[in-house]
């Protein structure tokens, strides 16, 4: 990555049992990696560098909180707030052992798998407030260091 470039952290925590993980959480993987493809595209321009971590949970932790499995994090923040969203639960079926997993809502429509668009959309709201964000090499310049006419 190059030294000018800022990180966009997108952090997926999910349940993982048995070397598995259920069938939400498995479409979502697969939308998670495909709109991490096209950030990298669209965010190059702007030099904006999405980075991905991957958290597995256990069967305990899934089963003390199953609301944190197939939950994603964009710069430091859920993706529910980036997108005005509210989260859910609903039955699962697999591995989940028909626990309340986490769903999120958008308005009247409700999404049990993550889906890249949706991803895509958070994201970039979330690289959009980065944009013109001064990074930790750039220094300040002084306005008015000679006579400006500024009353």
């Amino acid at each position: 990555m190059d030294a000018g470039m800022k990180t966009l952290p997108i952090t997926w925590k999910r349940l993982v049992k048995d070397g598995q993980t259920g069938q939400r959480c498995g479409a979502t993987q697969q939308s998670v990696l495909g709109a991490i493809a096209k950030l990298e595209a669209a965010l190059r321009p702007l030099d904006i560098q999405p980075t991905l971590d991957t958290q597995q949970m256990d069967d305990a932790s899934f089963r003390a909180d199953p609301s944190e499995s197939n939950r994603l994090w964009i710069a430091g923040r859920p993706k529910e707030e980036w997108l005005g969203a509210s989260v859910g639960a609903s039955a699962c079926c697999s591995i989940c052992d028909d626990l309340p997993c986490r769903t999120v809502q958008i308005g009247s429509d409700t999404y049990e798998a993550i889906s890249e668009d949706l991803i895509i959309r958070a994201a970039m709201i979330a690289a959009s407030a980065m944009i013109g964000a001064p990074s930790a090499s750039t220094t300040p310049t002084a306005c008015c260091t000679t006579r400006c006419d500024c009353h």
